[in-house]
């Protein structure tokens, strides 16, 4: 096959998603003290984006130097499964945000535990058979017209997939809408007990919401041109297309990082002092609630 730049420039992303993921679960894996479910749930995020990014390289590797079918669904399907979980991951880390806040005197209990493991059990089973149907015969390789615009899955595969970001996405923008209700609430009762000023109240109010539009901002602009493109395209338009519209796709994986764990001060301190030379596992850490909205 002619080599596709957009081919290289999707192997080169998933290169760097995977050195940034590997990073952050190798952090959390070799750290006893983050164990609290919030970092496991981060800790699953950058799981699944880690498998995103190597299944980006793999792809590339396996059609441009070993050229098959078995292989080409094999990859195909861990990208599926990878990529679905990085948005359930999502989707978990916001209702362990919004739960943080709604049921702050019970979140420590065992049951909050109970519930991470829960949802992770969801998000990677779910993500898992999402993954297996290319695999185990719901392709378009005996029938070309049913392809969608990424081969080699169906157009119903693909509207399935598309439909689930949709309303991941409505389920986010709800829960960070009660989210920022809720912050604003505590910001202007904290403010009122202690005599501060507006200003204060004005200025956590605006951290919030500025925290929450990245956060919102960032997965929208990822993923919605991709899932939409999904739903209305066609396996005859051209390819350029599904290629405009998954590449960013990918960058919600390489953003990830950057937004669930580097911001958190506890790994921000781990990884100074692995940078430093002087890496402890018993590090002290100043607070075991969720990070910033």
């Amino acid at each position: 096959l002619a080599l596709n730049p957009w081919d290289v420039v999707l192997c080169i992303s998933g290169t760097i998603i995977s050195c940034e993921n590997a990073i952050v679960v190798v952090v959390i894996f070799y750290t006893p003290a983050f164990r609290a479910p919030m970092f496991l749930l981060i800790g699953s995020l950058a799981t699944a984006d880690l498998l995103a990014g190597l299944g980006l390289i793999l792809h590339f590797a396996f059609v441009y130097f070993i050229p098959s079918e078995a292989v080409s669904l094999l990859t195909v399907g861990l990208l599926v499964t990878s990529f679905t979980a990085s948005v359930c991951s999502l989707l978990t880390i916001t209702i362990d945000r919004y739960l943080s806040l709604y049921n702050a005197l019970t979140y420590y209990s065992e049951r909050t535990v109970t519930r991470t493991y829960i949802m992770l059990i969801l998000t990677w089973g779910a993500s898992i058979c999402y993954g297996l149907l290319p695999v185990m015969g719901w392709n378009c390789l005996q029938e070309p017209s049913s392809c969608s615009i990424v081969k080699p899955l169906t157009k119903n595969h693909l509207i399935i997939l598309s439909v689930s970001f949709l309303t991941v996405f409505a389920a986010m923008l709800q829960l960070y809408v009660q989210i920022c209700r809720i912050v604003c609430r505590h910001a202007q009762q904290i403010a009122v007990q202690r005599h501060l000023l507006a200003s204060s109240h004005y200025v956590t109010t605006r951290k919030g919401i500025a925290t929450l539009a990245v956060i919102l901002g960032t997965f929208a602009s990822c993923w919605l041109p991709f899932a939409v493109y999904g739903l209305l395209g066609d396996y005859s338009y051209p390819g350029l297309y599904t290629y405009v519209t998954l590449l960013p796709a990918t960058y919600n994986s390489m953003l990830n990082p950057v937004i669930y764990a580097f911001r958190n001060q506890e790994i921000q301190k781990v990884l100074w002092a692995v940078c430093c030379g002087c890496f402890s596992s018993t590090l002290p850490f100043r607070s075991r609630s969720p990070s910033d909205v």
